[in-house]
């Protein structure tokens, strides 16, 4: 049955019991799996970092404005929301897989920024970026 000793008695085994790592493995794994999703929905908004500079770029990507009175801008062309989802539906999808810029004054309403985010993201766009000026400050 087990390894015996010259009187008849069972010695240790020194296996080693790989059940209880099994169990935690498992359990880990599907608390991954559940909270995977969740880390990436929302909105991805990049904070604006002062102390980077800016990176070159070959095309001219594009750029929703939105002025201190709350107009819309996609490029240098005004549009309101609507026209503003139409515009961005219509674009190819290898540019809807290149990053949308939103650059909005700072005294637009919150409401009215995140307004316009949704519509770009119901567009079809998954990468949006903020475009901030850098503090004269952190700039030396």
């Amino acid at each position: 049955m087990g390894p015996t000793g010259g009187n008849g008695r069972r010695g240790l085994v020194a296996d080693i019991n790989v059940t209880p790592l099994v169990d935690v493995m498992l359990v880990l794994l599907i608390i991954f799996m559940v909270t995977a999703p969740m880390m990436t929905e929302g909105i991805e908004v990049n904070l604006p970092a002062t102390t980077t500079k800016a990176l070159r770029q070959h095309e001219q990507p594009v750029l929703v404005s939105i002025d201190k009175d709350g107009t819309l801008s996609l490029g240098k062309v005004k549009v309101d929301l609507s026209l503003l989802k139409q515009q961005l539906e219509g674009l190819s999808e290898e540019k809807k897989k290149e990053p949308v810029y939103l650059q909005a004054d700072k005294d637009v309403p919150y409401g009215r920024v995140v307004e316009t985010m949704a519509v770009v993201k119901r567009a079809g766009f998954e990468k949006l970026g903020m475009v901030t000026r850098p503090d004269d400050n952190t700039a030396k």
